[in-house]
């Protein structure tokens, strides 16, 4: 796990949260609830829209990481990385299997069966500004990401003393 500022001097150009969690639901978990607290000390606070939004992207990146991306006694690598000065976060999760690629699938029509999973990519392409994979580089697998650029009048989504993110 490391917190980087870019620069000794001013407001850092670029911090990074990484680590690597078990291919487990409890994984998952772990990353969303480490990723909300990151996030809250890099000044997108809880109960903004930015905070729900990027933690709803880690919950369904890390859930499709465990769910799709597992193989046994492999984890998965988590990502979240913050430029301040462009207002861009980036989440990334990284896993060994290489032959499960991810698919954004569509919405059924209403009135036809819909099942009840298989949507969280969807959900991502409309919260993130672009997401994609690649090719894991250090062996198999593929990395998954997703790029959210925070608005400066984001409001805050619930109740609570927040008056939005707070980016410098």
């Amino acid at each position: 796990m490391t917190t980087k500022p870019a620069s000794t001097t001013g407001t850092p150009q670029l911090t990074t949260f990484q680590m690597r969690f078990t291919s487990t639901p409890r994984g998952a978990r772990l990353a969303r609830r480490l990723a909300a607290v990151r996030l809250d000390e890099w000044g997108i606070l809880y109960g903004t829209v930015p905070h729900d939004d990027i933690v709803l992207i880690v919950a369904e990146l890390s859930a499709n990481a465990v769910r799709h991306g597992r193989v046994p006694g492999r984890d998965f690598h988590f990502g979240l990385h913050f430029a301040p000065v462009s207002g861009t976060v980036r989440v990334e999760t990284t896993d060994t299997r290489g032959e499960r690629l991810p698919e954004c699938r569509p919405v059924a029509p209403a009135g036809a069966d819909a099942e009840e999973a298989g949507r969280g990519l969807l959900l991502v392409s409309h919260l993130a500004a672009r997401w994609g994979w690649c090719p894991r580089a250090e062996g198999p697998g593929k990395t998954v990401w997703a790029e959210y650029a925070i608005r400066r009048t984001n409001a805050p989504t619930g109740s609570g003393p927040s008056e939005g993110a707070a980016v410098e």
